[in-house]
């Protein structure tokens, strides 16, 4: 499969009144045509802020170093008139929480519109049919009167279905979606998923999937990237690694979420004790190495290195390896 979206070597660190932050180090990945690619891990393990780097949406205080090719374009340190040309057109954002990432006093149908307007020069009147046809696209109802509502008439679903109508307005070659069910209920979320997956088999949409919900993951992706501490610890195809996780870390994320039966009862949910560290400088050694139960002498003293296979891993003494 070729790839649409490729990611090499991408490390981003911040300056602060402190120094420098080191947020992600070294980051590859790649994601093919149609495919749906999830990046998961805890909050601050990075996840955001690789998705964020992507389009340069970062700040300035940011530095970033690497390379990111989107159907063989160069991204990093491209110009900012190419990069507004491609942001939204190219490659598009849903993000968590619409309501503050849609505004308040425009109504829904024209900020599709003007998207469609930036992009694609279409006319107002052109702009407007094409919301609607998109609004019905993503489920909602009766969008002939809803492409005139602002943000706050409708519920957090619809809202949501409007960042997907806006973000695939212009047919994008990659859609990323970060955390784009949080704070939704079971039901609602379930109707995210299924636009979602719909996009992708109708639009041959590539998604990169940003979430800590493996139910979610499960559901949806094709692949996985498993991110801790701005690093890709653990990388393979969805069933692979739900059914042979390798890292302790990738262990410790499923044992810590709700399974049927499982958790029934005396049963408590399993944790990863510690927290994920604040790093200035990445260290030569395994970030996981102070929180994990299976750390040997070589974890502390040498970084292992993702090894380039369908089930990629970093890790010195992984899972089930004797």
């Amino acid at each position: 499969m070729s790839s649409v979206l490729e990611v090499r070597d991408l490390s981003v660190s911040f300056r602060t009144e402190d120094g420098s932050l080191s947020a992600v180090d070294r980051v590859s990945l790649e994601v093919g045509a149609s495919e749906v690619l999830a990046i998961v891990g805890e909050s601050g393990c990075g996840k955001s802020v690789t998705a964020m780097s992507l389009a340069g949406l970062l700040p300035r205080s940011a530095r970033v170093d690497g390379s990111v090719r989107l159907d063989g374009v160069e991204l990093i340190g491209a110009d900012k008139r190419t990069l507004r040309s491609i942001r939204g057109r190219e490659i598009a954002y849903i993000f968590q929480e619409p309501m503050t990432s849609l505004n308040p006093v425009f109504t829904v149908g024209s900020q599709i519109g003007e998207v469609l307007r930036t992009h694609l020069g279409a006319s107002r009147q052109a702009a407007r049919a094409r919301s609607i046809e998109l609004l019905k696209l993503v489920g909602i109802p009766s969008a002939e009167r809803r492409v005139d509502d602002y943000p706050h008439q409708l519920s957090g679903g619809m809202r949501q279905r409007v960042m997907i109508a806006m973000a695939v307005a212009c047919d994008p070659k990659v859609l990323i979606a970060d955390e784009p069910t949080t704070a939704l209920d079971v039901t609602i979320q379930a109707g995210i998923l299924d636009v979602l997956r719909g996009l992708r088999e109708r639009l041959g949409t590539s998604i990169v999937l940003i979430t800590h919900d493996l139910g979610v993951v499960a559901d949806l992706a094709d692949r996985v990237a498993v991110m801790y501490a701005g690093r890709v610890v653990e990388t393979a195809e969805v069933h692979e690694l739900f059914a042979h996780p390798q890292h302790p870390y990738t262990t410790g994320l499923l044992g810590a979420s709700p399974a049927a039966g499982r958790h029934a009862d005396t049963h408590r949910l399993d944790e990863i004790p510690g927290l994920v560290p604040t790093l200035s400088v990445q260290p030569d050694a395994c970030t996981f190495a102070d929180r994990c139960g299976q750390a040997v002498d070589t974890c502390t003293t040498s970084q292992p290195q993702l090894t380039r296979s369908d089930h990629g891993l970093a890790c010195w003494n992984p899972v089930g390896v004797s």
